[in-house]
């Protein structure tokens, strides 16, 4: 079977190449890239086409420019995130903000991880997360309308305790999650909320949660820049 060739521009795939070697370390953080007309002679590329690729690194925040020395790889780790935690492993810079609550008719796919059926209406409440005032995910929060009706979950304001709490009151306390990846480019809304460079693909997070009886009380679609993100898991292994 024939392998599908790279039909990219040759500035992306420079800019693929260069991203994944600072991804993997070999290009270290804080490092100085190598010349223009090293890269031209290593990636067979034209001056500009180097150059178009360095300002796409750059606009994903993996390399800046000091003028007069050269261009150097961000020292700026990616926010590495327990994938099993609810929020971001250290609170320290982030912050929520509230963009919208209301009820609607979800998405299918949250539908059916709700066990909802056709037209039942669940309440939805939308947030920003920033960390150090820029944005950093999306966050589509959905429960069952008949659960959240008269609730917290239902206000217009930031729920003290936060949601796990009010579903606790509610004898429905948050017993398991599932967490479904994905990668895809993202909408024009999650462009702009997110001010997100071009061509920079959304890691889509999609998370049921469960109460007792494995009742879904709580879908949650996280959507995060893919440039500013590594999810992390850790699973124990038993012996034997």
């Amino acid at each position: 079977m024939p392998r599908r060739a790279d039909s990219r521009p040759l500035h992306q795939q420079v800019a693929a190449a260069l991203r994944a070697q600072i991804m993997s370390g070999d290009l270290a953080p804080g490092a100085r890239l190598p010349s223009t007309s090293q890269l031209v002679e290593t990636f067979g590329a034209a001056n500009p086409t180097i150059q178009k690729a360095q300002a796409q690194l750059k606009d994903e925040g993996y390399l800046r420019s000091q003028p007069g020395k050269g261009v150097y790889v961000r020292e700026r780790e990616p926010f590495v995130v327990e994938a099993g935690n609810y929020f971001a492993p250290s609170p320290r810079g982030y912050a929520y903000q509230l963009l919208d609550v209301a009820e609607v008719v979800p998405p299918a796919d949250v539908a059916t991880a709700l066990g909802l059926t056709e037209g039942e209406r669940a309440v939805l409440r939308q947030r920003l997360m920033t960390r150090d005032g820029e944005p950093v995910e999306l966050s589509y929060s959905y429960y069952p309308a008949h659960l959240a009706a008269g609730t917290p979950l239902a206000g217009r304001g930031k729920i003290r305790g936060g949601a796990p709490q009010v579903l606790a009151e509610l004898g429905c306390p948050q017993r398991e999650f599932a967490d479904r990846l994905s990668a895809r480019q993202p909408t024009t809304e999650e462009v702009e909320l997110l001010d997100l460079p071009a061509e920079v693909p959304v890691i889509r997070q999609f998370r049921t949660i469960r109460t007792y009886g494995d009742r879904p009380v709580e879908v949650t679609v996280m959507v995060k820049g893919g440039h500013l993100y590594e999810l992390l898991y850790r699973v124990e292994v038993s012996e034997g």
